[in-house]
């Protein structure tokens, strides 16, 4: 997952720290040169020894006087604090930002990373108490958790909310939103939770029948109506049944649509109103980059939206659309598809995404 972006990132990690890395060798020259003009002759190690009777060998005396001064003047370098200049990095970030741009990264998420990368290496001095590729990761790390946000955990949200929690389902058409929702219903069901579905979908054909397989597959119940009723009896029958039987989630799938269908955004409306959901989730695709983020920032403005699940994202190289979506709308990502199975999808936890960015061993 993100192969292409992670392998881009390790280059510019080099350049940064190989830009760092001379100015704390500038540093140290500078520090040395200082030493040298602090200590006059009679006032060195070297100075004194010669001074004072010694009864040892002038090799042993020269390599202890050597050591001393190599000892001074690592401990003066670093305890000096390096004052790392914009100029030093501001070709490597600006190679930062074409990178992200490529891999789909929205302008406004670039923008963000590079300031955060830019505040968190100049401006401000930096004592030399670790690796220079350990500064550059951690700076990294601190601008895409920035960028990244919270994330969403949903069995917290659950144990927090009046049950039952009901979780209305968006998106465009082709993203696999029936499927996921499919997955959802898995993932809540292992953690503990009793879940229905409801059958929002009443346009496509076949669209009941592909809910209930998965349903059957499963082991979740399944509410719906006559092909071409109207969703919101749908939803609205879902939620009676869940109160009446004590369950703890409603999920509730909808039609893909596009933002710009008036008639399609109103029944969504509509839905709305009558369902009174607890939480708007919007899936998209992850390989689709941009456009994800386009929609999604499209949806949030017609509908709103609370969380954002990605699909396909184990077939994503770039990353964009996982990196950017959360900051652009404001909205945080809930969970990630990573395949065809029900087992085959994870909550968004943006520490575990850095992790997998940046190269970490834990991998998604």
């Amino acid at each position: 997952m993100f192969d292409s972006l992670k392998s881009k990132l390790l280059n510019v990690r080099g350049k940064l720290s190989k830009n760092i890395e001379e100015s704390i060798e500038e540093t140290s020259a500078g520090s040395k040169k200082i030493n040298d003009i602090e200590s006059p002759a009679g006032s060195s190690p070297v100075a004194k020894q010669q001074a004072q009777p010694s009864e040892q060998p002038s090799s042993k005396i020269a390599a202890r006087n050597q050591h001393s001064f190599s000892d001074r003047v690592k401990t003066l370098v670093k305890d000096r604090e390096v004052v790392i200049s914009e100029k030093k990095i501001e070709g490597t970030l600006q190679d930062l930002e074409i990178i992200l741009l490529e891999n789909d990264v929205a302008l406004p998420a670039v923008d963000a990373i590079s300031s955060r990368m830019k505040e968190n290496l100049t401006g401000s001095t930096k004592k030399i108490t670790q690796s220079v590729d350990a500064m550059v990761v951690e700076a990294l790390k601190d601008a895409l958790l920035d960028v990244l946000g919270d994330g969403f955990s949903l069995t917290g949200y659950i144990e927090t909310h009046e049950r039952p929690v009901k979780i209305l389902f968006t998106g465009v058409n082709g993203a696999g939103k029936t499927t996921t929702v499919a997955k959802v219903a898995h993932y809540l069901k292992k953690n503990g939770y009793s879940v229905v579905i409801g059958s929002g979908d009443t346009f496509r054909a076949g669209a009941n029948e592909q809910m209930q397989t998965h349903a059957d597959r499963i082991g979740i119940k399944v509410i719906k109506h006559q092909e071409g009723a109207d969703p919101s009896a749908v939803l609205f029958d879902t939620v009676e049944y869940a109160r009446a039987h004590g369950i703890d989630v409603v999920l509730a799938d909808t039609a893909g649509r596009f933002h710009n269908r008036a008639n399609l955004m109103n029944q969504l409306e509509k839905i709305r109103r009558v369902m009174k959901p607890d939480i708007v989730t919007y899936i998209d695709e992850a390989v689709a980059g941009n456009d994800a983020v386009i929609r999604a920032e499209e949806f949030n403005n017609a509908v709103g939206t609370d969380t954002v699940i990605l699909t396909k994202a184990d077939m994503d190289t770039r990353g964009g659309a996982a990196i950017s979506i959360a900051h652009t709308i404001g909205k945080p990502i809930m969970f990630l598809g990573i395949g065809q199975g029900y087992d085959d999808i994870i909550a968004f936890e943006p520490e575990r995404i850095v992790e997998e960015i940046l190269g970490g061993d834990d991998k998604c």
